[in-house]
C-alpha cells in the first residue's frame, strides 16, 4: 500500500525504474531487475560507453545516452558509476526532477581517505539541497519484491510480504531477504542504505510504521545521525507494530569496524540499550537471532504467560528442552490433576512419561491419533500457556523417506491444533545427520506456516522476545 504524502512515497512504488552505468558481461543491475520490467514498469537503461549498449539492447532494455532523454518522470534509479562520475549523475537527477535513487557506488567517506570524503561531502550538499532521495551512498539501494524491484538476482518476487527490513549493511540486506524468503517470510519493503548521508534509518522507520502491508519492521543498524529524532521515530513505530532491532558494532572492535564499514559512529552500548528498552523495541544479535523472532511474531500466537508444555520424543531431548526453556525464562509447571488422570489412561510410561516435560516417542509410534489427543489434552490444561513439540530427524526421518505422506500428514495434523488453539506453539527439528534431507522438506513447514527451529534454544530465545514484547 501507498503512504500518500510521504517524501519515499514514489520511489517505494515505482512505475520507472532506471539503471545508471551498469556493464556487462553480466549487466548485474538490470537483470536483477527484470522482473519490474516484466510486470509492467518502466525499466530504462543509461550508459554512454558503446562497448556496453549492445549488450544492454539485448537484454531488451531501451537505453539512453543522456538521463534528460529518458521518457517521462522518473520514480527511483540505481547508480552504479566510479565515485568521481557520481556528483555529474546526481546533477543530472536532480535537473530530471527523478525521486530519488540509490548510490550503488563506494568509496566515500567509509574509506577515511581526503578524496572519498570531499566527493560524500558535494553529494550530501547537492542532495540536501535540492531535498533529494539519496540512497547511500555505499549501498544496495531498495528490494521491493511486489513490484519486482531487486538488489539480487536471487531475491524472491512475492506478493505476501509483511516484513519491512532497513539495513546498513548491503550484506545484511541482501542475506536477511534470502533467508527469510527460505523460512516462508517475504519482505514487503527493504532498503539498503550504506552511508545514510542523507535518507537515514530514521525516514525509512517513518514511512514502514504508515505502510499497511508491512507488519514488523526488522533493520540492522550501525549508527543514526539524529539520536533524538530516530528515538522519537522508533518509539511512536513501535507503539503501531513490533520493531527488531540487530545492532551491529556492540563491542569495542565492532565499533570500530563499522566506522570503516559504514563510517558510522556507534553509540555506546548501554546508551543503546536504555534507548531499546525505552521504546519497547526487540532486540536482536544476529542474522538467525532476526529471523527466529521474525517467524515468531509472524506465525505463532503471542504467549498470555510463562507457563510452557514441552513435548519430547525421547528421554534425554525431554531434559534439554526443559532447561533451554527454563534458562530462557519460562517455567514448566506440572500438569492439573486432570490432564494427568486423562495422560495416564493411554500414556506409556516403559522408556516414557507423561511428566511435563513429556518424554512421548514411544506412545505416538507414528499414530496421529494418539497425537492429536496429546495436543488436545495438554492445550486445556489451565497451567500451560504454550507448547513447543520436538520432532526427531534422528529416528523420523528414516520413516518420512519411506513414506513421504506420513510426514505431510503429521504436519497437517499440527496446522489443526494450531488453527482450534489460542495459545503459542512451535516446533523444534534438528538437522541432526539429515541436514540435506531436512532442507528439502523445509518448504513443507513454510506451506502451512509452522513455525520451525533448528534447536531448543533459538526456539525458546525467540518465544522469550516475543512474550517481553507483548509484556510491555
Amino acid at each position: 500500500m501507498a503512504v500518500p504524502g510521504h517524501r519515499l512515497d514514489r520511489m517505494f512504488n515505482p512505475k520507472t525504474v532506471v539503471v545508471i552505468g551498469d556493464k556487462g558481461p553480466g549487466y548485474m543491475w538490470l537483470n536483477s531487475n527484470m522482473p519490474f520490467k516484466q510486470k509492467g514498469g518502466n525499466l530504462y537503461s543509461v550508459q554512454l560507453d558503446p562497448k556496453e549498449i549492445e549488450g544492454i539492447e539485448k537484454l531488451g532494455v531501451q537505453n539512453f545516452t543522456s538521463l534528460a532523454d529518458v521518457p517521462g518522470e522518473v520514480d527511483y534509479a540505481v547508480v552504479a558509476v566510479p565515485r568521481q562520475v557520481s556528483p555529474f549523475v546526481l546533477k543530472d537527477l536532480i535537473a530530471k526532477k527523478a525521486n530519488g535513487a540509490g548510490f550503488f557506488t563506494s568509496g566515500f567517506a567509509e574509506t577515511g581517505e581526503e578524496l572519498g570524503i570531499k566527493l560524500q561531502d558535494q553529494l550530501t550538499q547537492m542532495a540536501r539541497e535540492a531535498n533529494f532521495n539519496l540512497v547511500g551512498p555505499n549501498c544496495m539501494g531498495l528490494y521491493l519484491p511486489k513490484v519486482g524491484v531487486r538488489f539480487s538476482a536471487d531475491a524472491a518476487v512475492a506478493n505476501d510480504g509483511k516484513i519491512g527490513f532497513l539495513s546498513q549493511s548491503g550484506t545484511h540486506g541482501i542475506m536477511f531477504s534470502l533467508v527469510s524468503a527460505a523460512n516462508g517470510l517475504h519482505v514487503s519493503r527493504c532498503a539498503s542504505f550504506g552511508n545514510a548521508v542523507v535518507l537515514d534509518v530514521s525516514d525509512y522507520v517513518e514511512y514502514l510504521a504508515a505502510d499497511d502491508e508491512t507488519e514488523v519492521i526488522g533493520m540492522y543498524v550501525e549508527g543514526v545521525k539524529d539520536g533524538r529524532r530516530f528515538f522519537r521515530v522508533l518509539r511512536e513505530a513501535c507503539a503501531k507494530k513490533p520493531v527488531v532491532v540487530w545492532k551491529g558494532g556492540q563491542t569495542e572492535a565492532g565499533a570500530r569496524a563499522t566506522r570503516s564499514h559504514t563510517g558510522s559512529l556507534a553509540a555506546p552500548q548501554s546508551v543503546w540499550d536504555g534507548m531499546m528498552r525505552q521504546c519497547g523495541a526487540i532486540t536482536t544479535n544476529s542474522l538467525d537471532e532476526t529471523i527466529d523472532v521474525m517467524k515468531a511474531l509472524l506465525l505463532t500466537k503471542a504467549p498470555k504467560g510463562d507457563g510452557m508444555a514441552l513435548l519430547a520424543q525421547t528421554g534425554g531431548q525431554s531434559v534439554s528442552i526443559t532447561d533451554a526453556f527454563a534458562k530462557a525464562g519460562f517455567s514448566v509447571p506440572r500438569f492439573t490433576d486432570a490432564t494427568y488422570a486423562e495422560l495416564q489412561g493411554f500414556f506409556n510410561i516403559i522408556g516414557g512419561s507423561y511428566q511435563n516435560p513429556l518424554d512421548m516417542g514411544g506412545t505416538i509410534a507414528g499414530n496421529l491419533e494418539v497425537l492429536d489427543r496429546i495436543l488436545r489434552i495438554v492445550d486445556a490444561d489451565p497451567n500451560i500457556d504454550g507448547m513447543a513439540m520436538e520432532l526427531s530427524a534422528m529416528f523420523a526421518a528414516r520413516q518420512w523417506k519411506h513414506k513421504p505422506e506420513t510426514l505431510d500428514q503429521m504436519l497437517d495434523a499440527i496446522r489443526v491444533h494450531m488453527d482450534r488453539s489460542a495459545k503459542p506453539f512451535v516446533v523444534i527439528l534438528h538437522p541432526a545427520h539429515e541436514e540435506e534431507y531436512i532442507g528439502s522438506i523445509k518448504p513443507k513447514f513454510n506451506e502451512r506456516q509452522i513455525p520451525v527451529f533448528a534447536s531448543f534454544d533459538r526456539a525458546a530465545a525467540a518465544m522469550a522476545r516475543v512474550r517481553a514484547y507483548g509484556q510491555r
